[in-house]
């Protein structure tokens, strides 16, 4: 396939703008051999405990929400023992 001369100019414009961009990169990486590292502002090891902190607050909000507005109990009486008793015989019971 024949490619006019204004094609051919652009082509080869093209390919030694590429080469010229490469050339660059080489010199600044030699030019500064230290990589920059990234530091995050929170580190993942935190995300992990802020999620799990989350979660654990969103059930202890839910029992509460469930067991004293919805069913009509004291918010005091949700983390009773006597009550998670008679919730689980309710259930277990055959």
């Amino acid at each position: 396939m024949a490619l006019n001369s204004s094609s051919q100019e652009m082509v080869k414009t093209r390919e030694e703008f590429k080469e010229e961009k490469k050339e660059k990169q080489n010199t600044e990486e030699m030019a500064s051999p230290k990589r920059k590292i990234r530091v995050r502002l929170f580190p993942i090891w935190l995300r992990i405990i802020v999620i799990i902190l989350i979660m654990a607050v969103s059930v202890l909000a839910g029992a509460i929400v469930g067991y004293s507005v919805m069913g009509d109990g004291r918010v005091n009486d949700t983390f009773k023992n006597e009550t998670w008793a008679h919730i689980s015989n309710l259930i277990n019971e055959e």
